[in-house]
């Protein structure tokens, strides 16, 4: 069995998919954003999708659903007025107004719990609506 990582807040586990997603993604440069979901039956954060090193902050907000909640992480590259590159990861908590309410109980008592795996994360984002997290907000974040 896969090692995993106990969340003691909701009696949910990590499983080690996303803390391997995640290194991959602030070492490797190989993934822009990594989507995780919670599995009520398995008490389990998994990795629910992977967007590649040439796919855009657009593509995750189109891959995260209207009606459930999810927890993203972004890298965000960009240049600063000093013209040095810099690279910002950034944890977003998703809980649309039309998710259920058991849903957004369970993502917020386990989001620390996730936090305290995924070490390197710059910023954090709570969203119930896209407005709440467009790419203008992540800009002026990330300065």
């Amino acid at each position: 069995m896969a090692m995993a990582f106990k969340m003691a807040t909701a009696g949910m586990w990590v499983a080690d998919e996303c803390k391997n997603s995640f290194m991959e993604m602030k070492w490797k440069k190989v993934h822009r954003y990594i989507v995780f979901k919670i599995d009520e039956k398995s008490k389990l954060v998994t990795v629910d999708k992977v967007g590649g090193a040439g796919e855009g902050y657009s593509d995750l907000t189109a891959s995260l659903p209207d009606d459930d909640c999810r927890y993203a992480v972004f890298d965000f590259d960009f240049v600063t007025v000093d013209n040095c590159r810099k690279s910002k990861i950034f944890f977003i908590a998703w809980a649309p107004s039309a998710s259920k309410i058991r849903a957004k109980m369970l993502y917020a008592t386990s989001k620390d719990g996730l936090r305290r795996v995924l070490d390197g994360i710059h910023y954090e984002v709570q969203a119930t609506d896209p407005s709440e997290m467009g790419f203008d907000i992540i800009q002026d974040r990330a300065k």
